[in-house]
């Protein structure tokens, strides 16, 4: 039993949330990382366990473009900063596992930089993968290389090179000694080489015991990657992709089918890497067309074989829209202070909070039950971890769901309703978009106080079509800068920037006037050029 089988993972982009420039003109340290330390004890106030953060380490922009793995991005601070940040995490009892960029680098990169100088003298050259002097790139260099995703700033390494290979491992070996790190998540490790990741296994296993590795997979057969010579565990895509349009299909079935082929893919004792938005895709208030639907979607996520994350932002229910040129509404900058009344006011905050009470005071069922599948319907399903019983509900009505069960009197651990079995099933009416997670009474333990945090079905103010909805924003949007504007002059700024590029579709209308959040407005106010 390690510590990341049981964990419930908070995940931070830092340079947003930290509200880094966009470009790094290497200049004199400014300490932005110190202002995420007030996030530590909403960490753990939420209920979970450890953070995923990054990427950290010197960069010229996002921070996928490493320029040292060594130093930490000038726009965050120190290394003496990101030694405190992670021993103050350590304190609270979170743990700790950083971005590992290892795929590529920036143009910056000592190596890079070399070939650029010195050309066909670099002793360097056999660190990138197929550098053709005959060629040349977009920065006209006069030579050509291997990338990552199409983009030359994202140069890739040769993994198979021994040199590059130990030079990696040291990284690692230096994150641990300087950092006291517990894991890493590897960017982009569907296209990293096998032999490449074992030798990062066998130097995890060498650091710790329980040192954790993850990769971030897009699509395939988990188990190439997750099993015992290469990672621990990977990103289930599969099922984040399953857990949003599963809701906004009716579809029941997609999901129960995702959770079926995943479990058949990977052994037992591997737990996948479960999310339903992360710094790359849209916010899932934003994917969902009814927003509703946030209750049985996180009660899925915290409960289904698996390690739960959740994005920074999400558990107050903010929007992101993913757009063609930029992320930066995905990665925003976020004042804690203001979300200061989320954890009584916010249904979704609270959600999130409840479900990591529970999935703490069950873990022998949520993080090593089994898994059985008990009812499905294109509208409801459930299932049973463990002793535990789950069931959900994606319909706009009341859903009823009977489930054969082994106790007497069940308890709902979200609204402390009680429930007498008659004939060995448990007979459950659910919310309209929603759900509950049954403990039999013998072990039942309350871990929340009240009724349920109930996340009410989102209905339109009007019945008017979104254009015309979208027809009464300010006409006229004053000279101002966007940081003052109000909701609806943004909102106004956004659409008309979206009819700039192209024909706006109702579906574009709704998702403007839908987004009621300054900060996401703001973020994506900025992100159009």
């Amino acid at each position: 039993m390690a510590w990341y089988d049981e964990a419930v993972f908070y995940h931070i982009y830092p340079l947003g949330l930290a509200g880094a420039p966009k470009k790094n003109d290497y200049g004199e340290p400014v300490h932005r990382l110190n202002t995420l330390v007030p996030w530590i004890d909403h960490i753990k106030k939420m209920g979970f366990t450890a953070l995923y953060i990054g990427p950290l380490f010197q960069s010229v922009g996002h921070g996928y473009e490493t320029t040292d793995y060594r130093t930490l991005d000038s726009r965050l601070g120190t290394n003496e900063d990101l030694v405190a940040f992670v021993r103050a995490c350590h304190e609270a009892g979170i743990r700790v596992v950083f971005d590992g960029v290892f795929n590529h680098t920036g143009r910056d990169f000592f190596a890079f930089r070399d070939i650029r100088e010195k050309r066909e003298a670099s002793q360097y050259v056999d660190w990138y993968c197929n550098v053709n002097f005959w060629g040349n790139n977009e920065y006209g260099d006069g030579f050509s290389y291997d990338n990552w995703g199409g983009y030359d700033l994202l140069a890739k390494l040769n993994q198979r090179n021994p040199a590059v290979r130990d030079y990696i491992c040291d990284v690692i070996r230096f994150w641990v000694s300087e950092f006291n790190i517990d894991g890493i998540r590897l960017d982009a490790a569907d296209v990293l080489d096998f032999d490449f990741m074992k030798a990062l296994r066998h130097t995890a296993d060498e650091v710790k015991s329980d040192f954790w590795l993850m990769g971030e997979v897009i699509h395939g057969d988990y188990s190439r990657w997750a099993n015992e010579r290469t990672l621990h565990s990977v990103t289930d895509y599969a099922l984040h992709k399953g857990l949003y349009s599963g809701h906004n299909d009716h579809n029941y079935f997609e999901i129960a089918h995702t959770v079926r082929r995943t479990l058949g893919m990977v052994p037992e004792h591997i737990k996948l890497y479960n999310f339903v938005d992360n710094h790359d895709v849209e916010r899932i208030s934003t994917k969902l067309l009814n927003k509703a639907h946030y209750l049985p979607v996180h009660i899925l996520l915290y409960t289904l074989p698996g390690i739960p994350s959740v994005y920074y932002g999400s558990e107050f229910g903010i929007e992101g829209k993913k757009e063609r040129f930029s992320d930066d509404s995905l990665r925003p900058a976020i004042d804690l202070n203001k979300h200061a009344d989320d954890y009584q006011k916010n249904p979704c905050t609270k959600l999130v909070a409840a479900l990591g009470k529970i999935h703490s005071t069950y873990a022998d069922d949520l993080a090593w039950g089994d898994y059985r599948e008990l009812v499905l319907t294109t509208e409801q399903y459930a299932f049973g971890r463990g002793r535990l019983v789950v069931a959900v509900n994606n319909a706009e009505g009341e859903g009823r769901v009977s489930v054969p069960v082994e106790s007497d009197v069940y308890v709902g651990l979200l609204g402390g309703k009680k429930i007498k079995a008659r004939d060995g099933r448990l007979d459950v009416v659910l919310d309209p978009c929603g759900g509950e997670i049954f403990a039999p009474e013998e072990v039942w333990t309350k871990v929340v106080d009240g009724k349920a945090p109930a996340f009410k079905i989102a209905t339109p103010k009007a019945k008017e079509p979104p254009a015309a909805v979208a027809a009464k924003l300010p006409s006229k949007v004053p000279n101002i800068a966007l940081e003052e504007m109000s909701v609806e002059q943004l909102q106004a700024v956004i659409l008309a920037k979206m009819a700039a590029n192209g024909p706006v579709t109702d579906q574009m209308c709704r998702d403007v006037t839908n987004n009621i959040w300054k900060d996401s407005l703001l973020n994506w106010a900025k992100s159009f050029r």
